[in-house]
């Protein structure tokens, strides 16, 4: 994909990837306890295309986008974790869960 297709597809998606931003950010989920974190994950990316592979590690999820016959491989990583910490941003967003939150900006990885 050439830069302006990039940076075009990325305006064309802005708003759905904040919503998603937001909604993660406001279903915080523990270490190990990510089930509807992992779920909306592995859902999106396979609405997006990609062939999934839950499970791993108990909440993680990996996602393969192939593309020609390239025997290259990019890796990228993010977790999906919260802390144990109260939120009291009072942002629209914010937490649902009392005493866990997204501090680290681990919701904006995902």
């Amino acid at each position: 994909m050439q830069h302006q297709h990039i940076l075009a597809w990325l305006g064309d998606v802005a708003s759905d990837l904040h919503s998603i931003r937001h909604d993660i950010h406001a279903h915080p989920e523990l270490g190990f306890e990510e089930s509807r974190t992992s779920a909306l994950v592995a859902a999106l990316l396979q609405q997006w295309g990609y062939e999934v592979h839950t499970g791993i590690g108990k909440t993680g999820v990996v996602g393969v986008l192939r593309n020609g016959s390239s025997s290259r491989t990019l890796g990228l990583r993010a977790d999906m974790d919260a802390l144990p910490i109260e939120e009291a941003s009072g942002a629209a967003y914010a937490s649902r869960h009392p005493g866990c939150m997204h501090a680290c900006g681990h919701d904006g990885h995902t």
